[in-house]
């Protein structure tokens, strides 16, 4: 059959779609920018008419739409979110009923790059819903800003249900999706979440400072999202050749790549090109993101393999934490006793640039929480580890960096009391 032909046989409305998705089944959505919103909303309808029930909806990184839809309040139960990042889409709903927080969510430990092969081989999917860019001339679509673990998801799942939204960016790289693959179409035009940047506070730019005079003429970047790598990336634009190969692609790093300081000239890995898993950004950074065959974009189990980071030399990682331990483990998902976020990436990305020849991997915190009050030094972490301390390179506060490698657990001590904020140091010192 025509491939246009295909197409128009496949073509539904969001709601005879949502029909097509059995209760008591497992249901992986499109994380982030790639929530589609016509198709949540359509699963709402039904569960809050009592037609879908015992839903098991599994992602990563919710948004709005998820937020206005099927991880509404008074659906939860109804539904059960298998969360494995938790936003502040989860953090508003437990926030608001403490009590209830473990009811209503299903936080679920997974490495970034291990969500996959976990929703491919452990989980039953009997639907997948995502949102991609148009259909071109020879019947395929792209997964947009979110190839991540949604493009193996996709066709783990006993059925394919797509959103197609002229907005979504066309983004080359691995797993076009055919139209032969997909069970039901719909088409949706909606403007696509936007995140903006905020006022850097003082430590952020002190950090940056720091980190900006890590990162030599030809490394190879990885970034997380914030403050912090905006500021950094404000401060390489002087760089020469530097590469790009991270989990998240942002302004930021549009902004070196356009300025020419990313030529990605040394990388050994997809040469010429920016590698990415998913991307966040304004609507400039979706239009330039469009068609652009600078960037390239693979699933999280590649993007994210610690053996292929390391295939580049002089990869340099930058992370965020919320606590580190005086023997430099770090806790960079929990909080206040309870699951901030989630482990994300950040380990594969610390053990890749480990491996990597000339390679570093930073992670940067301010010293302190609550306007000062609490240290982010701490003798002992108060959650999990998501970053051991056999793995910790570099670390970094505004008050400067500490290099713990081949340091003894006293001399990581004395460093990390360094790192904290003055009036700390003395009950740190205590603590040895």
């Amino acid at each position: 059959m025509d491939v246009q032909e295909l197409y128009a046989a496949k073509l539904t409305s969001a709601d005879a779609a949502a029909e097509q998705v059995r209760s008591d089944s497992h249901v992986a959505m499109g994380m982030a920018v790639a929530e589609p919103p016509a198709l949540l909303a359509a699963l709402a309808r039904r569960v809050e008419a009592g037609s879908l029930t015992g839903m098991r909806l599994w992602y990563f990184h919710s948004m709005a739409h998820a937020a206005q839809s099927v991880l509404r309040r008074d659906l939860l139960g109804r539904v059960r979110p298998h969360c494995m990042f938790l936003s502040s889409v989860e953090r508003s709903l437990m926030k608001a009923d403490p009590s209830a927080s473990e009811e209503m969510i299903d936080f679920v430990p997974t490495a970034f790059s291990a969500s996959p092969q976990l929703l491919r081989e452990e989980i039953a999917l009997d639907t997948c819903v995502t949102m991609v860019s148009p259909m071109g001339k020879h019947g395929y679509f792209t997964f947009g800003t979110a190839n991540d673990y949604t493009s193996v998801a996709a066709r783990a799942a006993r059925r394919l249900i797509v959103e197609v939204n002229p907005l979504m960016p066309r983004v080359f790289g691995e797993s076009p999706l055919h139209i032969s693959e997909v069970d039901a179409v719909i088409e949706h035009r909606s403007p696509l979440i936007e995140v903006g940047e905020h006022a850097a506070a003082p430590e952020d730019e002190a950090i940056a400072e720091i980190v900006a005079g890590m990162i030599d003429d030809g490394a190879c970047l990885q970034m997380g999202i914030g403050n912090l790598p905006i500021e950094v990336c404000k401060r390489l634009t002087s760089r020469k050749d530097l590469g790009i190969h991270t989990e998240l692609l942002t302004p930021s790093f549009a902004g070196l790549m356009q300025c020419g300081a990313v030529t990605n000239r040394h990388k050994a890995t997809f040469p010429g090109r920016s590698v990415f898993t998913f991307a966040m950004g304004d609507t400039a950074f979706y239009d330039w993101l469009d068609d652009n065959q600078a960037v390239y974009s693979l699933p999280v189990d590649v993007v994210n393999d610690p053996r292929h980071i390391a295939k580049n030399d002089n990869v340099v990682s930058v992370n965020a934490t919320l606590q580190v331990d005086l023997s430099g483990a770090c806790n960079s998902e929990h909080m206040l006793g309870h699951q901030y976020s989630g482990s994300g990436g950040q380990l594969d990305f610390v053990r890749g640039a480990n491996a990597s020849k000339g390679g570093i991997s930073i992670i940067a915190c301010r010293s302190t929480a609550r306007d000062g009050a609490v240290s982010r030094i701490v003798p002992k972490l108060e959650g999990p580890v998501t970053t051991p301390r056999n793995d910790v390179h570099w670390i970094v506060t505004e008050f400067g960096a500490a290099n713990l490698r081949g340091k003894s657990l006293r001399e990581r001590a004395e460093a990390m009391i360094g790192l904290a904020h003055p009036r700390f140091r003395d009950e740190l010192a205590k603590a040895l």
